[in-house]
């Protein structure tokens, strides 16, 4: 990746000049990166003009960090400020609660929000400052995801993940001597959800040579940038040096700008974010911790990767398309799968969102016609693919968990995960390949088995 440009540690956003067909964003954001610049915070709101009246959001873990400090700076610069502190004993959930405290924490006067934090706290204060018609400003604390920058606020809905669309900060400053100071975990989980990149492009390429998908060369370009900026530096992030940290935090802002850009997250994210998704959700339902966003990603990279494999290495001439329309379900049977799968108030949360999730024979029998006569233009174009133990590599160097076990995913979970993690939103992924094909159930149980 070439250097980043800055101008006073603001970073230097280029244009993006794309003929794709989709309609590209501008992102008018000002991102500060820099050792030693949340003293500047006064200054850099001042060029924005947004108010004086702020709320600042953070929680009882970050206010000892950095939020007593982001209060103090915004008062003696003489702002009036609000504090809205998300008390908890367990981590912060981003649900209807943390949301409900900090609108009863405003007032007709508010005019913005800062939030102080990192994925959960900036997604709070993304949704309320959305709904609310205000703008906010985010104080990055730790390279841990990819969500600064990003217009989707993942939420949870009783226990349900739901995406939710939503503003970017108008101001981001990531303090790279604060960030050095999280947790080596918060990095694995910031590198973890990096390196899901690679699934994430891989299933936009399918979708493009299957369904005619729209993708965007620009976006994935700077995803390409991010991933590589990032892999480069895995020494320096496991020792947390101020290089390392500032590699992470880099292309991890980079990734989440193509969402900002194109407006969804089909550049970085997909089954392996789904798989990260469906474990968090069921051990919620358990009353079970469950592991980061970023790591639980990371994990679950390893997993798509191995059926991948699976995939690429599959013989598709000589399908029985017999017996694959004979195993069609019927709307009634996916839907009894998915509620089984997910719970019944998650389940029944997905399927109200779309119809019945199946397609037409017609349909199936087509993208079974393209894979049989693509499959060697998909073997070329998903050939950047890490191999499995590339991937383990990274993760070994790193210090990174690189199985389910080892972040409290038991095997069942791991395999409905596997199975129906296709489930979680409407985009097509190797796994939807795969259950067309009439191949899923064998190529999971390959997978866990030779895990």
């Amino acid at each position: 990746m070439a250097a980043m440009a800055y101008n006073e540690n603001r970073l230097m956003l280029e244009q993006i000049s794309c003929d794709c067909g989709l309609q590209h964003g501008v992102p008018d954001m000002d991102i500060y990166i820099g050792s030693g610049i949340l003293g500047q915070l006064p200054a850099y709101l001042g060029r924005r003009n947004l108010g004086t009246h702020v709320v600042v959001i953070t929680d009882n873990i970050v206010h000892d960090i950095a939020g007593r400090a982001v209060v103090d700076l915004l008062r003696q610069a003489g702002y009036a400020v609000k504090l809205c502190l998300l008390e908890r004993e367990e981590p912060l959930l981003p649900n209807e609660a943390a949301l409900g405290e900090v609108l009863l924490t405003m007032d007709t006067a508010t005019e913005f929000f800062v939030s102080v934090g990192s994925g959960t706290l900036t997604d709070i204060a993304r949704c309320v400052a959305s709904c609310t018609g205000k703008p906010f400003v985010s104080v990055g604390t730790a390279a841990s995801m990819d969500g600064y920058t990003s217009v989707i606020a993942p939420l949870l809905h009783g226990n349900q993940k739901v995406n939710k669309p939503a503003g970017y900060p108008e101001v981001l400053v990531c303090d790279i001597e604060i960030m050095k100071t999280a947790p080596p975990a918060m990095m694995i989980s910031g590198f973890g959800d990096v390196v899901g990149k690679y699934i994430a492009k891989a299933d936009w390429i399918l979708g493009r040579i299957v369904n005619g998908e729209t993708y965007c060369p620009a976006c994935v370009s700077i995803i390409d940038d991010a991933v590589g900026h990032c892999v480069a530096a895995i020494d320096e992030i496991r020792q947390g040096t101020e290089a390392g940290v500032q590699r992470l935090i880099e292309g991890l802002v980079m990734a989440g700008l193509t969402v900002l850009i194109i407006g969804h997250t089909r550049a970085v994210a997909s089954m392996e974010h789904n798989m990260g998704h469906y474990w968090e959700m069921l051990k919620l339902q358990r009353g079970e911790d469950h592991p980061s966003h970023g790591t639980a990603v990371g994990v679950a990279t390893g997993y798509v990767l191995r059926f991948y494999e699976q995939f690429l290495s599959a013989d598709l001439k000589d399908v029985d398309l017999a017996a694959i329309q004979e195993q069609r379900w019927t709307a009634a049977q996916r839907e009894q799968a998915v509620m089984q799968a997910y719970g019944q108030a998650v389940g029944r949360k997905l399927l109200d969102q779309e119809d019945n999730g199946l397609i037409s024979w017609d349909e199936q029998l087509r993208r079974i016609r393209v894979l049989q006569e693509n499959m060697d233009r998909i073997r070329a174009e998903i050939a950047f693919l890490p191999s499995l133990a590339e991937l383990m590599a990274m993760y070994e160097r790193l210090g990174a968990p690189k199985t389910a076990a080892e972040i409290g995913i038991e095997r069942d979970l791991l395999t409905n995960s596997l199975l129906y993690g296709k489930d979680y939103r409407n985009r097509y992924s190797v796994f939807n390949a795969a259950w067309e094909l009439g191949c899923l159930d064998e190529w999971v149980q390959a997978v866990v088995d030779n895990e």
